[in-house]
């Protein structure tokens, strides 16, 4: 390895010139965990706490790291790389590197799964991308954030943002010359209300990650979940060695879709459309675009009973019609996910493993309350949230029923967003962590092995359609 990757125009290019399209996943719900991902209720803080009280400190932290080490390793990079696929997006939590009531002081044990996992991808001939998922005080209004909160709270105290500043400054410098490093996403899914203090932010984390490291790439998320760079106007012009990042999720892949999926001439160009739309200005400006999100979400034999493999033909149409669009950009992108307990990982935990026996019935309540906002299946409760709908619906003008981050939150998302979410998931937390109650050492390094790649499932229709793309382009 002899150069960094680096943005010349719309291209990532080598050191010599030469193009690379990025064509990964991201591994999320490791070191940002995440509900519908690792099977718990509401957010990770929650439930580290509520581990901590049943088990002990000791326990907790060990059952922790013992996640964090076997959820990814050698066996898992090898298996990516046998794919065909060249990156892996990298999100974290900030709390992995500082803590709220002793800010600006940096936590080098932080660095020791990333520093792990970066290496063993590096070994692989396998780049990453730092995407910091959940920063201090929130930067969006849902649960990957890990804040607790509608309220993006990052957007209302300045020492959130320098805090943050403070940390990727601390991290460019701790990677600055590591070559298998494509680059920094300093901020995942941004949903700043004023339009202006992201622009803003980026400005400021730009300068002071250039102040450190001048090499790597810098990829900024559009505003509103990574969908709108509308207000970014001439600010390209000052950030250097920058690229530009999309989330382009289909509402065809998910159980709230307005109809079958069947890769109609309409469907795909809606598809097409709202692609497009998401990328506008930087086409407007000759710059480049880096999908940093898609994919749709799979259905399950335990929930979806005989439906499960009709509606999962359906989805790969989905998975197959974005990636046409995607080749005929040449962009480079990574879908969402690698890993998780099977609802739209490559890979997935087994049902068979401790982990999965433990929480059968917890998440069989867990899916049917609808409690988990990503590809909420909402018929088991509907009934019960409509009523309130309709109440608010009623009460409140129309002017004044689209609240921002509207359009991508409706008011009904808003609702199951407050109440499901939010708060039911609060009373769901104990309930979580007391299946640990009683717990060893040995008993609780078991649980966490479950998700072991050795352990899990390969989602067969998902894998062979990402190789055979990618064979498709080693070929070209």
């Amino acid at each position: 390895m002899s150069s960094y990757l680096k943005v010349s125009g719309t291209k990532v290019v080598d050191g010599d010139g030469k193009e690379v399209v990025l064509r990964g996943a991201g591994l999320g719900g490791w070191m940002n965990m995440e509900n519908f991902i690792s099977g718990y209720p509401g957010c990770e803080f929650q439930i580290r706490t509520a581990l901590a009280e049943v088990v002990g400190p000791i326990k907790s932290e060990f059952f922790f790291d013992k996640f964090l080490e076997y959820f990814f390793q050698e066996e898992d990079a090898k298996f990516f790389k046998s794919l065909g696929l060249n990156c892996i997006r990298l999100p974290f939590n900030y709390r992995h590197f500082e803590d709220d009531l002793n800010p600006r002081v940096l936590k080098e044990e932080g660095f020791k799964h990333l520093d792990r996992v970066i290496d063993l991808c590096a070994q692989q001939g396998i780049y990453t991308i730092l995407d910091l998922h959940a920063a201090a005080g929130g930067q969006n209004t849902d649960w990957h954030c890990d804040a607790g909160t509608h309220i993006a709270n990052f957007w209302l105290h300045k020492d959130f943002q320098d805090r943050t500043t403070w940390l990727w400054k601390e991290l460019a410098k701790h990677y600055a010359n590591n070559k298998w490093i494509a680059g920094y996403n300093p901020l995942n899914e941004p949903t700043d209300p004023t339009h202006a203090a992201v622009v803003k932010f980026y400005d400021q984390v730009h300068d002071a990650i250039r102040s450190v490291d001048t090499k790597h790439v810098i990829f900024f998320d559009g505003n509103t979940f990574a969908s709108d760079f509308s207000h970014f106007g001439d600010m390209h012009k000052k950030w250097q060695n920058t690229a530009y990042s999309i989330h382009d999720y289909s509402g065809y892949g998910f159980p709230a879709s307005p109809e079958d999926y069947v890769s109609s001439d309409e469907q795909r160009r809606r598809m097409k459309k709202s692609y497009e739309r998401k990328r506008e200005w930087m086409d407007q400006h000759g710059l480049c675009v880096w999908n940093g999100e898609w994919g749709p979400v799979y259905a399950r034999k335990q929930y979806d009973g005989l439906a499960t493999d009709a509606i999962n033909e359906r989805r790969y149409k989905v998975l197959k019609d974005q990636l046409a669009i995607y080749n005929q950009d040449r962009l480079s992108w990574s879908i969402w996910l690698y890993k998780d307990i099977g609802f739209q990982g490559m890979v997935y935990v087994s049902q068979e493993t401790s982990y999965m026996v433990l929480l059968k019935d917890f998440l069989a309540k867990k899916h049917r309350l609808a409690v988990d906002a990503w590809g909420a299946d909402t018929t088991q409760v509907r009934h019960i949230y409509q009523p309130l709908i309709d109440h608010i619906t009623k009460e409140i003008p129309q002017e004044n029923q689209n609240l921002y981050p509207f359009p991508v939150w409706k008011l009904s998302d808003r609702v199951g967003r407050l109440s499901r979410s939010i708060l039911v998931t609060e009373y769901l937390v104990k309930e979580w962590a007391e299946h640990f109650r009683g717990k060893s050492e040995a008993e609780l390094d078991e649980i966490a092995k479950s998700f072991k790649f050795e352990n899990c499932l390969r989602r067969d229709g998902l894998n062979k359609i990402l190789m055979d793309n990618a064979q498709t382009w080693s070929s070209s």
